[in-house]
């Protein structure tokens, strides 16, 4: 599939689609307050606000990230899984509306509209 180099590399998309994140049976995540980030080249991933989020049981890694594109990301181990989830602290200034949301690697479920 063709892209347009015209259009922005990364777009946000807030909906209200129901999301939840499930980890070995348990829920981390429940929220209907989503972003949707798109960026070019990689899969949609979901941005949940923190207080949808159990933080309590996200414990933060050692590990650290640098994108050219939204900045530097702090990361999240539940249990025995590591770095499952991260956060953009501090974003470029073009995506501060994701600032402290969370996103996780794998068992997101999105549903309904």
């Amino acid at each position: 599939m063709a892209t347009d180099a015209s259009e922005p590399r990364i777009t946000l998309h807030p909906h209200s689609r129901r999301v939840q994140v499930v980890i070995d049976g348990t829920l981390l995540a429940d929220t209907t307050r989503a972003i949707e980030l798109r960026e070019r080249g990689y899969p949609p991933r979901q941005y949940l606000p923190r207080d949808d989020v159990r933080m309590d049981l996200l414990t933060p890694s050692e590990t650290e990230t640098h994108c050219p594109f939204k900045g530097d990301a702090s990361y999240f181990s539940f249990g025995e899984h590591k770095d499952v989830a991260w956060s953009y602290e501090k974003p470029l200034e073009e995506l501060k509306d994701i600032e402290g949301w969370v996103v996780f690697y794998g068992g997101v479920e999105v549903s309904g509209k």
